[in-house]
């Protein structure tokens, strides 16, 4: 038969009386709304004391993802995702012959010029 400590079964070894100045409640505290451009509103409570410039402008929307600032009437505007582009669509933007033929020459003239300089010095 195996004999534990001195606890009472179920207490919590080291656990004291714990009332709410413990844990936090009776600070003061302030309610800040923010919005999302979907306009869901999530309110964040800090404490009262704490100064404006600590306070974040924008927080991630827990209700969407967005995010969300403290202008109702001017929210963060939704994020702009380019579609997908396929292969063909990156040939297509691909530069002209003459052009790459330029670009060419232009970074060969410079490697040119800087051997250059390197050998006079």
């Amino acid at each position: 038969m195996a004999s534990g400590g001195s606890a009472i079964r179920g207490s919590r070894v080291g656990s004291g009386p714990m009332g709410e100045q413990d844990r936090g409640y009776q600070t003061e505290r302030i309610a800040v709304s923010y919005w999302d451009a979907i306009g869901n509103q999530t309110v964040r409570y800090f404490a009262a004391n704490l100064p404006d410039a600590e306070i974040p402008e924008l927080i991630d929307s827990p209700q969407s993802g967005l995010p969300a600032g403290r202008d109702k009437e001017n929210p963060p505007s939704l994020v702009k995702l380019e579609p997908y582009k396929t292969h063909l669509a990156y040939v297509k933007e691909r530069r002209t012959e003459e052009e790459a033929t330029e670009l060419l020459n232009e970074a060969l003239e410079q490697l040119r010029a800087r051997r250059g300089r390197v050998a006079t010095n």
